[in-house]
């Protein structure tokens, strides 16, 4: 174990800044749960950000900012007779070992998925009526999916074979398509995109590949890819909306010499 004393020298420090800057910061004064929550997101999507370019010491400045919002909404519950901070660590702290029966109990395990499947259970035994209960109904819906698709597989309700998904997953691109061709109807055709996108995301998690970073890591290839188009046709004096598209697509690939 390593020696936790200077971590918890530094934690005590910012529980007394803390203090300080509620009883004498003007902005800090005024802060409630419900003007924090947008500023908690957004530090939230920062750390996404900086850990999906493994910018290390940037992983370290979110990290410290969503520290700070927790020990914010901690102060926020001691004010108010709520909570605080010693009962939120103290609750996470049971919660673990309480879910963590093969490193804290004498029950046996062979893999990660095993023990995402123990959770689950220990979960519908503290009190969740329904396994999907836990979901967030704020979470983007590409996220909530995948969560979705982990807690029902967490109770056995999955694929025998993850290659069996592809036959799902044609199944319903056959139906978006038969939509399209059928329909002038914008909800059929929508619900029939939605099938098709769950599906894409269980294939996604059948072959343990996380959705929204796969995602998120194409959105910045394309970007990558586009801003490289645009600043080359700046350079050759010439204007997006003046070219065809042939002309894109040469620039284009280019572009993919330098992903």
């Amino acid at each position: 174990m390593l020696n936790h004393k200077n971590s918890l020298d530094e934690f005590e420090r910012l529980l007394n800044i803390m203090d300080d800057l509620r009883a004498g910061c003007p902005w800090d004064k005024v802060q409630t749960n419900e003007s924090l929550r947008i500023l908690t997101i957004e530090e939230t999507y920062e750390l996404a950000d900086a850990i999906l370019k493994n910018e290390k010491q940037e992983i370290k400045k979110e990290l410290g900012d969503l520290l700070l919002h927790i020990v914010f909404y901690a102060k926020i519950g001691s004010e108010t007779g709520d909570f605080t901070i010693t009962d939120v660590l103290k609750s996470i702290n049971e919660k673990l070992i309480y879910r963590h029966p093969h490193i804290y109990g004498d029950v046996k395990v062979n893999n990660a998925e095993e023990v995402k499947e123990n959770w689950e259970h220990l979960k519908l035994k503290e009190g969740n009526k329904r396994v999907l209960e836990g979901v967030p109904k704020s979470l983007p819906a590409l996220i909530k999916a995948n969560r979705i698709q982990e807690k029902v597989k967490g109770v056995g309700f999955d694929w025998d074979e993850k290659s069996q998904i592809w036959d799902k997953v044609q199944e319903e691109l056959n139906e978006v398509k038969e939509e399209l061709i059928k329909s002038n109807n914008k909800e059929k055709i929508e619900a029939e995109f939605g099938d098709f996108l769950f599906s894409m995301i269980n294939a996604a998690r059948l072959y343990g590949i996380d959705p929204e970073n796969a995602l998120e890591r194409t959105n910045k290839k394309f970007m990558k890819r586009f801003n490289y188009l645009e600043d080359k046709t700046i350079k050759i004096g010439k204007s997006l909306h003046d070219m065809n598209l042939d002309e894109m697509n040469k620039i284009w690939e280019e572009a993919k010499n330098f992903d």
